[in-house]
């Protein structure tokens, strides 16, 4: 099926001038699946570039100069997609660390908001060891981290990590998807941090419309699978 994807979303900027970083754009892997090409507009008119991060994401630098105290970023574009659902494996293992591909240990140790050394390991193993270690793990993690905590919006904040999510148990999107990965990351599972849309396809209008969703991507059995633990 043919799917309209884009963005409108609208910046204040209080510095003299401002580099934005942005993640927006679909991911290289899916670029041959665009039927029309992705569209990006700022109002103003700004200088952009795009590079390639360490992790293969297409970025975009964003110039803003003095004097501009609004950005507005639109996007606009066609993809195809089958509509099937992901694909699944309930048997797919965890695999010995030893054993893992070099390029997934990166996804096992801590980071920014996923502190793997901190309390958590403790928490990890004292729920998750006797499960069988397999999808069913990661899934027992996703329902514990989907029952913890309490989606709100107003409480959402940049700074909270996976270890606030824990202790103060309410969060947004991103924040049951790094408690979720830590978790895992603590039980040598291969977690990452995934952005996707959250599509308004065959269910009533809402509002507000629909919007970016993080979710997680785990490395079982050779491969990346998706589980999504706010939903």
């Amino acid at each position: 099926m043919l799917i309209r994807i884009g963005y409108d979303i609208e910046l204040a900027t209080q510095a003299d001038s401002t580099a934005l970083l942005s993640l927006l754009q679909v991911h290289p892997s899916r670029r041959g699946d665009l039927r029309t090409p992705e569209t990006f507009t700022t109002l103003p008119p700004l200088t952009s570039e795009t590079y390639l991060d360490s992790f293969g994401n297409l970025c975009r630098r964003t110039s803003v100069p003095k004097g501009v105290e609004r950005v507005r970023f639109t996007s606009s574009a066609v993809i195809f997609d089958s509509g099937l659902p992901e694909h699944y494996d309930p048997l797919a293992s965890a695999m010995d660390v030893q054993l893992l591909p070099a390029e997934t240990l990166q996804y096992l140790i801590g980071s920014r908001y996923c502190e793997v050394d901190s309390e958590l390991m403790q928490v990890a193993w004292n729920l998750f060891a006797n499960s069988a270690p397999n999808a069913t793990r990661v899934q027992a993690i996703c329902d514990f981290v989907h029952q913890h905590i309490r989606f709100d919006y107003q409480s959402a904040r940049a700074t909270r990590t996976a270890v606030d999510v824990y202790r103060e148990r309410v969060g947004v999107c991103r924040d049951y998807a790094h408690l979720a990965i830590t978790l895992c990351r603590c039980m040598n599972i291969p977690a990452r941090y995934v952005t996707t849309y959250l599509g308004d396809i065959g269910i009533a209008p809402t509002s507000p419309p629909m919007d970016f969703s993080a979710c997680i991507e785990v490395f079982l059995g050779g491969a990346w699978y998706v589980f999504d633990p706010r939903n």
